[in-house]
């Protein structure tokens, strides 16, 4: 009997679905608009995230050594910088050197047409100073990491970009509260469109409802139809949304990625996340988005015609 009575809402369900072409398609349409934008938002935040945990990774505090400072003491400093936890936990990423001969390169880099007026500080009269990249798991151990590293020997000098740590992190978390707050904003739409595209269809059925009622139906069996009716619209929303969302993306990302070395792409060797890194959160998450606001749009429709 229970099987019976499944088989029974599921079938009402794609009946009223194809019965009721134009209000379906109507549905379908800005159900899809609205889940698009949403995906559009998923997307978008996650790669901002990626790209600022991206950027995190490569901001550091730089080390310099004293300058008399022998081979087998830069050695040790750079032993005891990977060696530093706070509160028990691993915090360094890496650590990376940098000899006096890079400093000097990368100088030169700097005055491209002008090298030669740092060709008298080469070979022993190199006036540049060892030293030593540290990148961080977490940019909030910055300040407790940068207190340690000052109570080892041989440091001389220690550069740190407070501003620009604080500033990503303020980015970050501007990003997820605003993506958060657009995301729940779409859901709140998306419910409101699949409740008044339903109401539509239970309206032309009142009388058929009432009947229903009249000989005993109870409201669930009667509401279990219109919520499977919702429910189908939302994932067939769902799955053409994650389509097209899909291949737009991945036509975005080819273009930015194969682009000029100016694009964002290009910036710090920051890349994008491929869509097919993000395909199950988006999938997951447009199931319970296609379910979700097809049952809850279908009840919220009922409620007017269910009143006893």
């Amino acid at each position: 009997m229970k099987y019976s009575r499944l088989g029974y809402f599921i079938g009402e369900g794609f009946r009223n679905v194809f019965k009721n072409k134009k209000s379906t398609g109507a549905s379908l349409v800005i159900m899809c608009a609205t889940m698009i934008i949403f995906g559009v938002f998923l997307v978008l935040g996650r790669n901002i995230n990626y790209i600022v945990k991206e950027v995190e990774s490569m901001q550091g505090l730089q080390v310099f050594l004293n300058r008399d400072a022998t081979e087998e003491e830069v050695l040790e400093l750079g032993k005891k910088l990977n060696e530093i936890t706070i509160d028990g936990k691993q915090v360094i990423n890496k650590v990376e050197r940098k000899t006096k001969e890079e400093a000097l390169n990368i100088m030169k880099e700097r005055l491209k047409d002008n090298q030669d007026l740092l060709a008298s500080y080469e070979g022993e009269n190199n006036i540049f100073e060892e030293s030593y990249v540290v990148t961080l798991t977490d940019l909030k151990y910055n300040g407790q990491v940068y207190d340690e590293i000052s109570k080892i020997e041989n440091v001389k000098k220690i550069t740190n970009k407070d501003k620009t740590v604080a500033k990503l992190i303020d980015i970050a978390n501007g990003i997820r509260i605003i993506t958060g707050s657009i995301l729940i904003l779409l859901i709140f739409i998306s419910i409101f469109i699949i409740a008044n595209t339903i109401k539509l269809t239970v309206h032309a059925r009142r009388k058929e409802i009432s009947i229903m009622k009249y000989v005993g139906a109870t409201n669930s069996f009667i509401r279990w139809p219109f919520m499977v009716e919702g429910i189908i619209i939302g994932l067939i929303a769902g799955a053409i949304s994650l389509v097209i969302v899909g291949v737009a993306y991945n036509a975005v990302a080819d273009a930015i990625v194969n682009g000029s070395s100016s694009g964002i792409a290009g910036m710090n060797n920051i890349s994008l996340l491929k869509f097919s890194d993000m395909f199950n959160y988006i999938l997951i998450t447009y199931l319970g988005l296609g379910i979700g606001i097809g049952t809850i749009g279908s009840i919220i429709s009922m409620r007017k015609y269910l009143k006893v």
